[in-house]
């Protein structure tokens, strides 16, 4: 696979996607030609005056539907401009976007298609007809896709080789390795007469890695348990990998 990613966004609100999304380290890394990112106004593509792209849903109820055929114009444009790709809906539906999605992601498509919905909802004959999957960012509604698409680019292309310095810049980060991050410092050493860890002013290079592992684990422990349930204790190999697992249970169990 190319290095490269590219996302096409369909919204009623590409100003929005845009102002998140072609700044800071996206903005550089697209100015780079590690990434491509895009939004397209889905009203560009009705085929009224009006510029209508929703509707009253067919039984009944409050709210309207965004309607199937500006939806697949948009679409349309979309793979016939810039090639096929995975689409993808952002929805409540869908299954909970985490880090090992993103990585399926960047790992697996070089084009991603992301429709942000709005009103009540989608015409399901487009998701049927149009879309690969949806994904969800969690359990709770947004008055809109926007945020969500922009939550799922920015966490797809920061593993692009590139956009990022290191891959240690994401590797060490929480939920890579189904663990939380360990706690971070930085100067003064001592802060509202909170000190630093000494053991982070030694310049033991292989204590302080032993200590923020040690650390990342009593924090998945204490902060997310249900994480911590499902961290896999056969790929710690060597003894010291074990011995800083048991120690680190001993002090969260001691709440040091």
């Amino acid at each position: 696979m190319d290095s490269k990613i590219r996302f096409d966004i369909l919204t009623l609100f590409p100003e929005s996607v845009d102002a998140i999304l072609h700044v800071s380290i996206l903005g550089r890394a697209e100015a780079k030609g590690l990434i491509e990112t895009r939004s397209h106004q889905i009203r560009d593509f009705t085929t009224n005056k009006q510029m209508q792209v929703d509707d009253y849903p067919y039984g009944g109820g409050r709210g309207a539907i965004m309607q199937a055929d500006p939806l697949y114009r948009c679409w349309e444009y979309v793979i016939k401009t810039y090639g096929p790709g995975r689409t993808i809906y952002l929805s409540p539906c869908g299954r909970v976007f985490n880090q090992e999605i993103a990585k399926e992601l960047a790992r697996e498509w070089e084009h991603i298609i992301l429709i942000c919905g709005h009103y009540e909802g989608v015409d399901e004959r487009f998701l049927e007809e149009c879309v690969d999957e949806e994904i969800s960012i969690g359990d709770y509604v947004l008055t809109g896709g926007e945020i969500a698409a922009a939550a799922v680019t920015d966490a797809v292309c920061r593993l692009i080789p590139g956009v990022l310095p290191d891959s240690e810049c994401y590797e060490n980060e929480s939920h890579w390795n189904g663990l939380l991050e360990y706690p971070q410092y930085s100067r003064p050493a001592v802060w509202h007469d909170r000190e630093v860890p000494a053991v982070l002013l030694s310049g033991h290079h292989a204590k302080v890695d032993e200590w923020r592992l040690k650390e990342s684990y009593k924090r998945t422990m204490r902060r997310r348990p249900d994480l911590f349930a499902k961290f896999d204790e056969s790929k710690l190999i060597t003894k010291s990998d074990k011995r800083i697992l048991r120690e680190a249970r001993e002090e969260f169990e001691n709440n040091i």
